[in-house]
């Protein structure tokens, strides 16, 4: 084993104690959010070896939100493209429509334990806040999710389920209106309302305990995968494929294979119009190291520390940052990042619904778009699983005004 892949497959042990990734992670946040942060930590980690919590998410990732999900064997796709066997992780079977929910059921969990009676989220794609809407009537919270102007337009349906489930969606109209704006409005929420309040994040980003907690949430993707695909077909994959914003489909997929050194890994960002400045969200393409709503990362950023503009056909990906745990495995080698440009996502999101009758989230056409362009250069031999992350329902309107389709009116 190389000494990278050495490294990574110790990750366990990640992050240390303040919730670094090597040089990347932390905890950047003002004075007032260091006692929630450590409130949650410490009842993170207790929930961690606490049975009867266990137990409970155990109950609910079964019962409410319908795990274990389907490895499928995509066989249309794997023929047409004439390579590689193709498996379909599919996220997109969940409750709400998208992997998000693994991670919001957790933390609602914890929420209730500490006694939180509000919840607030940010929200891109939207499934994120559908996710927390979610869970919040489930449990009887009151419930605030900020998203982006540009967001809410583009994601209205989702703006409307989170209005059916009771929530408050608050539409931010500072800045670019999509996601950061929406984190930093939620940030200032939590601010002012520590007390009564439990931010539920939705990504593998933030300050630490965030990016470690949503990681292990979300482990469940992997960990099902892998016992599905040593059932299905006797041994591990040679490659996993998923798309990155902040990451947390991605790691969860990843993470309990980063000690097999046989099973390769690539994360597809945003390649948006093309990697030019403020075209893209291609983080690991133009970005730089800084940080960023609590944590330090490959942002995108200017000479001069400024937060570019960034674009992607795709809310969910349209990002400045990646989580720091994706960073790390960058640097490491563990983990190759790539991009998928809106083209090439909208492509792979009529060839999958049209091969599989599968719609595919936008988010989730950039990974299906990399297996689109590297299965065929691989042997009928090979064995690659894709993450669904999430189903396109929300997309089909902006998908059909971007192909030219006509719309009813």
């Amino acid at each position: 084993m190389s000494s990278a892949l050495a490294n990574a497959s110790a990750n366990a042990t990640l992050p240390d104690a303040h919730g670094h990734f090597g040089q990347f992670g932390g905890r950047y946040v003002p004075e007032t959010l260091m006692h929630p942060l450590l409130e949650l930590e410490q009842e993170y980690f207790r929930s961690q070896h606490d049975p009867a919590f266990q137990q409970e998410l155990a109950y609910y990732l079964r019962e409410f939100c319908g795990r274990p999900t389907p490895l499928y064997y995509a066989e249309r796709l794997t023929k047409e493209l004439g390579g590689a066997k193709i498996y379909l992780k599919r996220e997109d079977l969940l409750h709400t429509g998208a992997h998000k929910i693994n991670n919001a059921i957790g933390q609602i969990l914890l929420a209730k334990r500490m006694g939180k009676t509000r919840i607030i989220a940010e929200t891109g794609a939207g499934q994120h806040g559908v996710a927390t809407a979610t869970v919040s009537a489930m449990f009887g919270l009151q419930c605030v999710i900020y998203m982006g102007a540009v967001d809410c337009e583009r994601q209205a349906l989702n703006v409307y389920r989170m209005k059916m489930l009771g929530a408050e969606v608050v539409s931010v109209k500072a800045g670019q209106q999509t996601l950061k704006e929406a984190v930093n409005e939620a940030m200032r929420d939590w601010v002012t309302n520590v007390r009564s309040t439990h931010y539920i994040l939705g990504t593998a980003y933030g300050a630490h305990p965030y990016p470690v907690m949503v990681r292990n949430f979300q482990r469940v993707i992997g960990d099902e995968a892998r016992r599905q695909i040593l059932e299905q077909e006797e041994r591990l994959p040679d490659l996993l494929i998923a798309c990155v914003g902040g990451g947390s489909n991605a790691i969860g997929l990843f993470y309990p294979f980063l000690g097999d050194p046989t099973v390769k890994m690539v994360g597809v960002e945003a390649g948006g119009l093309g990697i030019q400045p403020e075209q893209h969200a291609a983080r690991f393409q133009g970005g730089s190291l800084g940080v960023l709503q609590g944590t330090r990362s490959y942002i995108l950023q200017d000479a001069h520390g400024q937060i570019q503009l960034t674009h992607s056909v795709s809310a969910g990906l349209d990002y400045a940052a990646v989580g720091p745990e994706h960073a790390w495995l960058r640097d490491q080698g563990r983990v190759d990042y790539t991009y998928a440009t809106d083209d090439q996502a909208l492509a792979a999101f009529v060839k999958l619904a049209r091969l599989e009758g599968i719609i595919p989230a936008l988010e989730s056409s950039h990974a299906v778009a990399e297996v689109i362009a590297r299965a065929p250069r691989m042997s009928p031999d090979q064995l690659v699983i894709v993450n669904l992350s999430g189903r396109g329902d929300k997309d089909v309107a902006q998908a059909a005004r971007k192909l030219g389709l006509q719309l009813p009116e």
